[in-house]
């Protein structure tokens, strides 16, 4: 499939599955828990917020042919509705995270999706996943 043949939106609503995908995988790595902990620390990391986070730590990791994503998302995405306790402004750079994260998964490059997720949540750092995203 041709990445490029997609619009943002559209890059987004499969990038929004794969991100939760690595998410749990991440989540997951830390050892052992309950499913409810699982949840719990997952959810606060896929938030539109906690995506906002990711953006502005990525941002500059991107080339000119990512940034027409978040411009398109921007352009695209008009509509009234956001994620509940989200700003506009925080749901759109989320979307802009999604979309570019569905534009890897197409074009099969998964290592750079997870290269940059560890670092919009500073993995490298290999602090205890989740502590600091917790609400």
């Amino acid at each position: 499939m041709d990445p490029k043949s997609y619009s943002p939106l559209s890059l987004a609503y499969i990038g929004d599955a794969i991100y939760e995908i690595v998410i749990r995988t991440i989540v997951m790595s830390a050892g052992n828990m309950s499913v409810n902990k699982y949840h719990k620390k997952s959810s606060s990391m896929v938030k539109a917020s906690a995506q906002k986070e990711v953006f502005e730590k990525i941002e500059p990791f991107f080339d000119r042919r990512r940034k027409w994503l978040f411009i398109n998302v921007e352009e695209n995405s008009k509509s009234g509705s956001v994620a509940k306790n989200a700003s506009m402004m925080d749901y759109r750079k989320a979307t802009g995270v999604e979309a570019l994260v569905g534009y890897l998964y197409l074009a099969g490059d998964m290592d750079r999706i997870i290269e940059l997720i560890g670092i919009g949540f500073d993995l490298n750092k290999k602090e205890e996943i989740g502590e600091e995203h917790e609400s």
